[in-house]
């Protein structure tokens, strides 16, 4: 049986107080995640600005990995258990 779906994910990046911060919204249309990340550029290094936010949205996009691992895990073990298989007849001659 195919099944495709459609997931909208949304990178927004931004400075805050020398810190590039990155966050992620996933909305399944069963539920919404927010992944959030962070990079900020060491004073000795120099200031690449596409590097933190590399990190940042990076960073962002594995929290939102982990967050969906768990639903995924929670959604396992709250499953029921599958109904006990009824037994199928045997094929062949009776001895």
């Amino acid at each position: 049986m195919p099944h495709t779906v459609e997931w909208k994910v949304h990178l927004y990046l931004y400075e805050d107080q020398g810190r590039t911060k990155a966050r992620v919204e996933l909305d399944t249309g069963d539920a919404a995640l927010t992944g959030r990340g962070t990079a900020r550029c060491n004073p000795e290094d120099r200031d690449i600005p596409v590097i933190g936010d590399e990190l940042a949205a990076g960073r962002a996009l594995s929290d939102l990995g982990q967050q969906l691992l768990r639903a995924a895990e929670h959604d396992i073990e709250s499953e029921e258990p599958p109904a006990p298989r009824k037994p199928r007849p045997g094929y062949g001659w009776v001895v």
